[in-house]
């Protein structure tokens, strides 16, 4: 089976946000199992072509790879590619993205035939390739090279979904009756999302419970209707974690590399952390820890109200993240409010980031939905409680804690309160002075893998299905 991922973005090449890390590890999976895989990708500036050792093939395409033997080809356009930024600038989006989307999309097809690579499945990512199914359904359809080629395309973030004024749709190059209901029209506006959604052969997203949340009118950002209609072609499958990035066994980020036996090697990195953010160095107070952006999605500001709570608690609480200022500005406030009790890094630093996991007791993760999550699975790894809401991933992750039975993995509220959050923190709390019964849970923790060979030979399954509906 011959498969080719499209993405905006790849590790090691091109990263804003988690759709790199999924595009540049999933693949390597796949060929694992024995698929063939190959990748495209736009030539950003970013792309360092020494490092990556790129080889020209024309004035187009470049070539590097990654995984034992994936080719991953990069096209060349200086117009669309060759600036500062992947999507824009601090100042906003680039205001061609269409045109540089679907420019890619139109030359990746194009790149398929005049290489000869003759693919089964164009996997898609996000709204930034939403194109291509469409292009093999109603532009490419009669060429004998791609008639038997089908699409996948892949949800990560239904919120984003790559909306134009309606008077740029003529750049799409497709058929006026594709702008409808049924199609590329939303409010009056072209939505590249929804036309994934509708022209893709399969449609996928990154865990189980999100593929039905986002089917609700309430999660499902004006597409629930048309993921309804498609409901027996989507399905959910769980990201993967690294776990040879993500080890605190080896882990040269951290203070003091440990194991699931050496509690005392994980204490040793709390006091780090502590140290490190200016907090008292204290063993016996519970330490919460949050990584990651900071914005309404990720319940900030549930975290702030739930703060007060937790400092008369005598709970100390670390911040690492950046994102909307007023955010920003909060957690500043807050730690000067509160020196002993909380403390905040504004940036983002990767080291500092595996020390949080390392060396926090718990971990904050009550974002308001969570398509797939990976900050839970960290945590995990690194024996680190999560407390998290149960929505999207998060909810195909972390089973409730229950300490008579003492089964589950973290802390789980269901309704948006923080009084239901905090409700949880206490049980955290209660829990840290039960020392044996804490210690069980963290080594348990351990015990949870979420690996990417198992989502691979879920998207195996899919990949068949996909090519069976023929």
């Amino acid at each position: 089976m011959k498969i080719l991922f499209c993405s905006s973005e790849v590790v090691p090449f091109a990263k804003t946000g988690g759709l790199a890390d999924v595009c540049g590890t999933l693949p390597v999976a796949l060929e694992k199992l024995g698929l063939e895989v190959c990748v495209t990708l736009p030539l950003y500036r970013c792309v360092d072509i020494k490092e990556h050792q790129l080889k020209r093939l024309n004035q187009e395409i470049l070539v590097g790879s990654i995984g034992e033997n994936i080719p991953v080809y990069f096209i060349d356009h200086k117009k669309y590619y060759d600036r500062d930024g992947i999507y824009g600038t601090s100042h906003g989006d680039f205001p061609d993205n269409l045109e540089r989307f679907q420019f890619y999309c139109s030359k990746t097809l194009e790149l398929l035939k005049q290489l000869n690579l003759k693919v089964d499945i164009i996997h898609c990512h996000d709204w930034q390739t939403a194109l291509i199914p469409a292009y093999l359904k109603f532009l490419f359809h009669n060429h004998a090279f791609y008639k038997k080629m089908r699409s996948v395309f892949t949800i990560h973030n239904l919120a984003y979904q790559g909306l134009f004024p309606k008077e740029e749709y003529p750049k799409l190059k497709l058929e006026r009756r594709l702008f409808g209901i049924d199609g590329f029209e939303f409010y009056d506006q072209v939505n590249l999302m929804k036309g994934g959604i509708r022209f893709s052969d399969m449609v996928t997203t990154v865990s189980p419970a999100y593929a039905k949340e986002i089917q609700a009118d309430e999660f499902g950002c004006g597409l629930a209707g048309d993921l309804r209609v498609r409901k027996n072609k989507v399905t959910g499958i769980l990201n993967g974690l690294d776990y040879g990035f993500w080890n605190p066994r080896t882990d040269p980020l951290i203070a003091e590399k440990f194991s699931p036996e050496d509690s005392e090697k994980k204490a040793d990195n709390k006091t780090f952390l502590q140290k490190k953010f200016k907090l008292p160095v204290k063993k016996d107070v519970p330490l919460f820890g949050y990584v990651g952006r900071l914005a309404y999605q990720k319940g900030i500001d549930l975290m702030a109200d739930a703060l007060k709570e937790m400092v008369k608690m005598d709970a100390q609480v670390v911040f690492l993240g950046v994102g909307e200022k007023k955010y920003e500005d909060i957690l500043k406030n807050l730690a000067k409010e509160y020196p002993e009790h909380m403390a905040c890094f504004i940036g983002f630093d990767e080291r500092m980031a595996h020390q949080v996991y390392a060396g926090s007791d718990f971990f904050l993760m009550p974002s308001r939905y969570e398509p797939c999550g990976l900050s839970q699975m960290i945590s995990l790894a690194y024996g680190t409680v999560p407390i998290v809401f149960k929505t999207g991933g998060l909810a195909d992750t972390i089973q409730e804690f229950e300490g008579s039975r003492e089964e589950g993995n973290g802390f789980i509220f269901s309704e948006y309160k923080a009084g239901a959050f905090v409700k949880e923190i206490k049980k955290a709390l209660k829990l840290f002075q039960e020392r044996p019964k804490l210690s069980r849970l963290v080594k348990r923790s351990f015990d949870y893998k979420f690996s990417w060979e198992k989502s691979a030979q879920e998207y195996k399954r899919v990949y068949r299905e996909c090519l069976a509906s023929e």
